[in-house]
């Protein structure tokens, strides 16, 4: 069994009930067992020439879950998610439904043609930094360091969202859960 994260984000659409759809989906992809999630987060778009504040904002957001999946086969559920929203990937960095990305996988080091673990901006990044610390205070993105230092040094431009975690933060606070 794997630690893994993953980074949610959107930019069109219901982009809270994306993201809180897309981690119940998650969730029930066979192999996948909740372990933590955050609040959601605003930010601005960023694109390849770097933030843009005219294109919609983001809503972002992380989950913690354990899996027995081997990355390339977790990414390749992520994608049929990210398909079943609508997914459509035509620029690069572009406006989406849906984007979700492996942050981390334990301490795996991977640079495949369609994954990179971790993740090679990560630790560039508020809008991932924020909730994954949310969702994980004592986080630590393998070959960077603390979460909580890293956010502290490229600054946290994001916005907390007054909804709830993606999930429960806790598996016994999960639906159906023994209590």
């Amino acid at each position: 069994m794997r630690r893994a994260v993953i980074a949610l984000g959107a930019n069109l659409g219901d982009r809270g009930s994306t993201l809180r759809e897309a981690a119940a989906a998650i969730l029930a992809v066979p192999g996948v067992r909740p372990v933590a999630a955050s609040h959601e987060v605003e930010s601005v778009a960023m694109t390849l020439s770097g933030p843009d504040e005219t294109k919609p904002r983001y809503r972002n957001g992380v989950v913690v879950v354990d899996t027995d999946l081997e990355p390339d086969a977790l990414l390749a559920a992520l994608h049929d998610i990210e398909d079943a929203h609508g997914r459509v990937r035509v620029e690069r960095w572009g406006d989406r439904t849906l984007d979700l990305d492996i942050v981390a996988v334990d301490d795996v080091v991977l640079d495949a043609a369609d994954l990179t673990l971790p993740h090679p901006r990560a630790a560039e990044r508020a809008f991932v930094l924020a909730p994954w610390l949310d969702a994980d205070p004592d986080a630590v993105l393998p070959g960077a360091g603390p979460v909580a230092a890293l956010l502290s040094a490229v600054g946290d431009d994001t916005v907390r969202v007054e909804e709830p975690r993606l999930f429960a933060s806790r598996p016994s606070e999960l639906p159906g859960a023994p209590q």
